[in-house]
């Protein structure tokens, strides 16, 4: 038959469509320019010829992976997990392009088959008994279409006079206060009803839970509203708060409902768990409402798939006008993915689906609750679809419920900022969990686990729970040494003012922030702004650089300070003094470095006027001492052989630090080169590091970070520091005259005691020594002898 090849060949398409999105392999016949042009992101005209479906399908291929090709690296948002269901899905989409071509009829038979068939098994799946199906692409559009049905069956003439019935009687639509954000406004705007319409009921403060709806203060609002004249028309009750994933008193609220005849309206993920074998009371209470809306696509896994609302009304015309049947039979067809994916699964599928996310939750659940410094928040300690849990330092009791109340504003914002970390390290290391990070009033930031909305989705099984309770379990004690040692870093920063000043950033995740101040005077503002985010820039390049497993970063995207460097999260054995000490001396250094650097051009143009009235001068005396016979050529040579002269002209050395000139013969009579500290080693860490350690860790605390089997102990480490000084303070005879084995350095004064000059520097300060020195050489010229070396050294 016609219709059954055109059915195959949409089949076929898809699979290679998906085949094509999904591994992104191109035909040989594409060539290179079409590959380049299809990547192209800037739009462009209509091309004149048209293309080939396959052409187009990699046109679109590129455009989702644009970014990571861009990037050079895999993106780590991956796409949602399409398994055979997921097909079945997709294809239904594509038939229902199809099926709404033929002839009027037929589609009308098909389409009243597939909405029935649907509303049927969604009605015993989730015990809904009489019920009818309302399929929407918009979560939030059932509900709304469930008020306009609740209008008009409370407003009598309100098909025909529209708004002004309200004003008789204002209707009033109650919601909780833990309820999903933003809906009542949704409500209001589309039914263009007043905010006053909207009353939100408080959740329960003392008893019960604290993200349930308060029953008694919802009873006291209804009766107040009564009193008023106002209508109280409808309740919207949570099976499964967006947040904690709580359930409301759905029986009791149900009781009140009738009590004032209001409609009670359902939702929450916990409803999905409605299809299993043993259900809760207190989810069960929810097949008695009057409606309530499903999303079985994110509950099973299926793409693109309409989220349902089940409602029981007894009259057709006043559904119709409420939108929430269609007399079109195009409409209809917003079903069929839906239909084609229950009946791939089957009742046992949708069943083993739903009951694996709630086993996982339950696993983690009880390897949390052996987790020391973990706090869980959930409904039933027992079985719970969502679990919350957050990082508390003072996690010592049993109890697993609890608020941060006993927290002050700065400890809370704290401890949200490491669970907000938290969450997102394990969500980077375990994509496959689904983890997110949700803000409560109550609890404060916490990390949800919510397998029910993600599992289909990502895949997750039990080894990703085990996987996760594994790189939780060594992420938290990395939280409590670095909460533990965060006083101490404040205390240290604080000793070392002026120049290091503590920044106070109550959601940095880590052990703090700390900013270098220059200690330069009579510059201005902007100059002195230059001079600290310079500083500061330099600084924390070289602490990324140094060998530590620290991580110093510039701090949130979004923070409020500047040019500050922050310290990421530590292990107990870090030495925060240390560490500390070693951050005031490198910005110390590079300060000092700045300001050399800066008066360089003028210090050398001093330099060299001053060497040549030296040099000059020294012409001149040593003319005056030697005489002019020993200035002849051939005479001087004969005369210096019988008798040499001792010239009394002195080496000059040009001190770059100082910027001044000074005599060579303070070097020569100690024979050593006075030595700096290296920029390398943490100027403040004079105790000496065991093999392997890296910084910042304190002695003893990370023996098995090197290896016992080093091939130089510490003994016979001791020996050679013993011998090394004895082989360098040796000297050679007297009557022998060598050259010194490294260049002379300059003498430090006690104006530059202690300041550490940059090898660059110190380079530079050699060679200015060593042309000033050849110059000399080259004015003595002396001949060949003890003279000769003396003078030229």
């Amino acid at each position: 038959m016609m219709v059954d090849s055109t059915l195959a060949q949409v089949g076929k398409n898809l699979s290679e469509a998906m085949r094509i999105l999904g591994d992104g392999q191109r035909e040989a016949e594409t060539g290179p320019e079409k590959w380049r042009r299809s990547r192209t992101s800037i739009p462009g005209p209509l091309q004149g010829v048209g293309q080939d479906v396959g052409t187009i399908l990699h046109l679109v291929h590129n455009l989702i992976h644009d970014e990571e090709e861009e990037e050079d690296k895999p993106s780590q948002q991956r796409m949602q997990h399409v398994g055979e269901q997921g097909h079945m899905a997709l294809l239904g989409h594509s038939l229902a392009a199809y099926i709404s071509v033929l002839d009027r009829e037929r589609l009308r038979k098909l389409t009243t088959r597939i909405l029935s068939d649907t509303t049927l098994w969604l009605c015993r799946l989730f015990r809904y008994e009489n019920g009818s199906a309302y399929f929407h692409e918009d979560e939030r559009d059932g509900l709304v279409k469930v008020c306009r049905l609740v209008i008009n069956a409370r407003y009598e003439e309100y098909a025909s006079e529209g708004y002004s019935v309200l004003s008789s009687r204002q209707p009033v639509i109650y919601q909780s206060a833990s309820g999903r954000p933003g809906l009542g406004q949704h409500l209001c705007s589309q039914l263009g009803l007043p905010l006053s319409s909207l009353c939100t009921v408080p959740c329960n403060t003392i008893f019960g839970s604290q993200h349930q709806m308060d029953v008694a203060l919802l009873d006291k609002l209804i009766k107040e509203d009564v009193e008023a004249g106002k209508l109280p028309l409808l309740l919207i009750a949570n099976a499964g708060t967006p947040g904690a994933g709580h359930t409301d008193k759905l029986a009791r609220l149900k009781d009140l409902c009738d009590q004032y005849s209001m409609w009670l309206h359902v939702e929450g993920v916990n409803l999905a768990t409605l299809a299993l074998g043993q259900v809760t009371s207190a989810i069960m209470a929810a097949s008695r409402s009057d409606s309530m809306t499903l999303t079985p696509g994110q509950w099973l896994g299926l793409p693109a798939v309409t989220a349902v609302t089940l409602y029981r009304h007894e009259d057709p015309a006043m559904s119709l006008a409420a939108g929430l049947t269609s007399s079109q039979p195009v409409a209809k067809l917003r079903a069929l993915p839906l239909w084609l994916s229950l009946q791939y699964l089957g009742h046992s599928g949708i069943v083993q689906k739903i009951r694996h996310a709630t086993a996982l939750s339950e696993q983690l659940l009880q390897k949390l609750k052996a987790l020391a410094s973990i706090k869980t928040s959930v409904e039933d300690e027992l079985s719970s679809p969502v679990v919350l849990f957050r990082f508390s330092q003072e996690m010592s009791s049993a109890s697993s419920v609890g608020s941060v109340e006993a927290y002050c504003a700065g400890e809370k914002e704290v401890l949200d900022s490491f669970n907000r970390w938290l969450g997102e390290e394990l969500l980077q290391l375990v994509p496959t969990s689904g983890l997110d990070v949700v803000e409560l009033e109550d609890e404060g930031t916490c990390v949800r686990f919510s397998p029910l909305l993600t599992a289909a989705v990502l895949g997750t099984q039990e080894e990703n729970v085990e996987d996760l309770m594994e790189k939780l379990s060594e992420l938290v004690p990395v939280m409590c040494s670095t909460m533990c040692l965060r006083q101490d870093f404040k205390e240290e920063t604080h000793r070392r003012s002026p120049s290091l000043r503590y920044i106070e950033e109550l959601s940095w995740p880590g052990l703090g922030a700390v900013r270098y101040e220059p200690q330069a005077e009579g510059i201005d503002e902007s100059r002195r702004k230059q001079e600290l985010e310079k500083i500061n820039s330099e600084l924390l390049r070289k602490l990324q650089d140094l060998d530590t497993d620290i991580i110093f970063s510039t701090g949130p995207e979004f923070g409020t300070e500047e040019d500050c460097i922050f310290v990421g999260m530590v292990t107990e054995d870090v030495d925060v003094s240390e560490l500390v000490n070693t951050v005031a001396a490198l910005g110390r250094d590079i300060e000092e470095s700045g300001r050399l650097l800066e008066n360089m051009t003028e210090v050398v143009r001093k330099g060299i006027l001053e060497a040549e009235l030296q040099l000059q001068q020294a012409n001149e005396e040593k003319l005056i001492e030697e005489g002019m016979l020993r200035q002849l050529p051939l005479v001087g040579s004969v005369l210096n052989w019988f008798s040499p002269f001792q010239s009394s002209i002195k080496g000059r050395t040009f001190n770059l630090a100082a910027g001044s000139l000074d005599s060579t013969e303070t070097t020569y009579s100690t024979k050593a080169q006075p030595g700096r500290p290296s920029l390398q080693e943490s100027p403040t860490s004079s105790s000496k590091k065991q093999p392997g350690q890296r910084l910042f860790r304190r002695s003893g605390a990370g023996s098995d970070s090197f290896s016992e089997t080093s091939s130089i102990g510490p003994a016979e480490e001791t020996t050679r520091e013993a011998s090394t000084p004895l082989r360098e303070e040796s000297t050679p005879p007297s009557g022998s005259i060598q050259p010194p084995a490294s260049p002379p350095a300059p003498e430090e004064d006690s104006h530059t005691a202690g300041v550490v000059v940059p090898e660059s520097l110190q380079e530079s300060s050699v060679q200015v020594q060593t042309q000033l020195e050849d110059e000399v050489a080259s004015e003595e010229s002396q001949p060949e002898g003890r003279e000769v070396e003396q003078s030229g050294s």
